[in-house]
């Protein structure tokens, strides 16, 4: 079965990863999925920092400063990961749609 570049690239905007894993490249899949959830719980951790300082009337500056840095850097990675995903699965499942390698 040739893989569908569509299909990849859908699977990967769902979740990281899936569409490499749909074409047939576990290890990068797997990578991915491990760099999608780092980067959801590092924006995770910071977003409970801001909370914190939120709830307590912003007591302690260096945590609420922490919890941007953390917040924006979950966010970045996500991006920058996402973006690679789908991009990564549409190409590869491309080349091997016209080469009929697996």
């Amino acid at each position: 079965m040739k893989p569908d570049p569509k299909v990849a690239a859908l699977l990967s905007f769902i979740f990281n990863g899936l569409g490499q894993i749909y074409n047939g490249q576990i290890k990068k899949g797997l990578i991915l999925f491990f760099l999608s959830g780092v980067s959801m719980l590092t924006l995770l951790v910071g977003a409970i920092f801001i909370g914190y300082q939120i709830l307590h009337l912003f007591n302690m500056k260096a945590i609420l400063f922490w919890g941007i840095g953390l917040f924006f850097i979950g966010i970045i990675g996500i991006v920058i990961t996402g973006i690679y995903s789908i991009s990564d699965a549409y190409h590869t499942a491309e080349k091997m749609h016209k080469n009929r390698t697996f």
